[in-house]
Parts: structure tokens; sequence; C-alpha cells
């Protein structure tokens, strides 16, 4: 079982009800595919091979607070990208962490607004000057043809991650575990959502060997350094202004983001700060 540390951040208060805290992490040890779960520094650290959106759903729905995922992996080996259709339809949003593992860079993802198959494709640059056309081929540094995730260097592209399937609501939540690639090799770099499934180079067609026939990317995103386990200090809010616990109900940006009439700091509760009022941006 490849398993990676997850830190989860549960909305318990600022007394947090040790029976209420003791519920939830018990059922998160007991769920199959939890190695760990246990109350630290007042959140919850979890390792698990189960993807972090399954994961962050039990402890919300056991302990009934919100919560969301605050740290993810190795503090010095993680990385993020942030998801979406960039503007064209359909409206696809979402988020892929990756790690490394003993076993090789762990990609833990949930888009919405998918239908059926696609491609999941690490791309040369970060290049969003044209949103998802402009982002380049396939990362391909040993000059190889297409080809499928478990094949060995010679044969695949290092970038080549497989399929994702979104289920009856249109998401698909993902764990792939690749042998080739590594942090340093994806930073700056971009990852792709096709339009269709990749045929791993076995089609009739001349894109399948270029781009397993799965079509232009219809979704994407930067790939950038990210907070590891424990080293996101952020407990009240983003800096536009939305509290930590409501990000996980809002769009990443643009419309809905934010609540009209409510700008940062003039909400009920501090918005522009840390558990202890100090500001963090």
């Amino acid at each position: 079982m490849i398993t990676t540390k997850l830190e989860l951040l549960v909305d318990f208060g600022d007394k947090p009800e040790q029976a209420l805290v003791n519920k939830t992490v018990q059922a998160l040890k007991a769920k199959e595919g939890v190695k760990e779960a246990v109350y630290k520094d007042g959140a919850i650290m979890v390792e698990s091979s189960l993807p972090t959106a399954v994961v962050v759903d039990i402890a919300s729905k056991v302990s009934g607070r919100r919560t969301v995922l605050q740290g993810f992996g190795d503090p010095s080996r993680s990385a993020v990208a942030m998801i979406s259709s960039q503007g064209a339809a359909p409206n696809i949003m979402g988020v892929i962490r990756f790690t490394e593992t003993a076993h090789g860079m762990l990609a833990d993802g949930t888009v919405a607004g998918l239908s059926g198959t696609h491609g999941l494709h690490v791309r040369e640059t970060g290049d969003l000057s044209q949103g998802c056309a402009s982002l380049g081929p396939h990362y391909n540094p040993h000059g190889a043809p297409h080809g499928p995730p478990a094949a060995p260097a010679a044969a695949r592209h290092a970038g080549d991650l497989g399929n994702i399937t979104a289920d009856e609501s249109g998401t698909a939540r993902f764990t792939v575990v690749d042998s080739l690639l590594k942090i340093s090799d994806i930073i700056g770099r971009s990852i792709a959502v096709t339009e269709r499934a990749d045929d791993f180079g076995t089609g009739d067609s001349a894109s399948s060997k270029i781009d397993g026939n799965s079509g232009p990317a219809i979704a994407c995103g930067i790939i950038a350094r990210s907070a590891g386990i424990f080293q996101n200090p952020k407990r009240v809010c983003a800096c536009d202004g939305v509290v930590v616990w409501d990000e996980r109900d809002r769009p990443l940006a643009g419309q809905g983001r934010r609540d009209k009439g409510k700008p940062c700091c003039q909400k009920e509760k501090a918005c522009c700060g840390d558990s202890k009022g100090g500001s963090k941006i």
C-alpha cells in the first residue's frame, strides 16, 4: 500500500470537544486504506493511500464540521496545480497535488466538470498565454514515443500519466504513482486533462503515436511548489478575504469567489490573520 501524509484542518472551534476529536480520528483510522490518524497541533495528521478528497469527506461527515486539506506530502518534495478550463466551456475545475514517495512520484487529484474518461499528461511548459493551447507537447526528456504509464522510459513520454475517469457527478478522484517523474522535473511545467481518453499509442491514427489520440487539453494548470504537512500556518483566511473553511465550497477564482458587500476584515469574525491574530498573506 503506497501511502502519503495529509494534514487536515477541521473546524473544531477555539475549544475542541475531545470526544468529537476522538470520534473523527477513530473513524479515519477505521477506514480501509488509512494507515494512521492522529490529532496534533490543532490538526489531524493522516497517513493514507486514499485520494485526499475521500479522506476530507470522511472527516467532514463524521465531525459535522468544515474540513480542508492544509498540507500534503513530504515538506521538501511537494507540488500542486490548480486545474481549470481557463474560461472555456465546459467549466472544469480541480486541484492535483504531487509528492515523492519511496515508490515514485504520487499525483493525487480531484477534478470536477468532466464526463467519461480523459487523458492526463504533464506538458513541456507552463505557458498559459493562450490558455491550454499554449502548453507545448508532452514532457519528453528521453525523446521516447508516446506510450502507457507503466512502460519504461524508452517507450513512453515521462509526462504520460494515463487516464482519469469521472463518476456520475462528473468528478474524477484519483491517485497515480509514476516511477519516472520527480518533483524537481515538473515544477514550472503544467499538467493537462484532455478531451478524450488516451489510447496509449495503440491506435491507428497518426496522433496515437503523439498524444494517444486524446484530443486537445480541456483543462490545465501550472505546477508550483506547495506546503507539505505542518508547513502552512494559515488558519483563518486566504488573502482575498475568504475564510479557510469556506475555500472548499468556493470557486478557485473569478465569480463567486468573494461575498459581495463583505470585504476582507469586515466579516463577523477576523479573516485577515491567523488564529493568533497575526497577518498571513
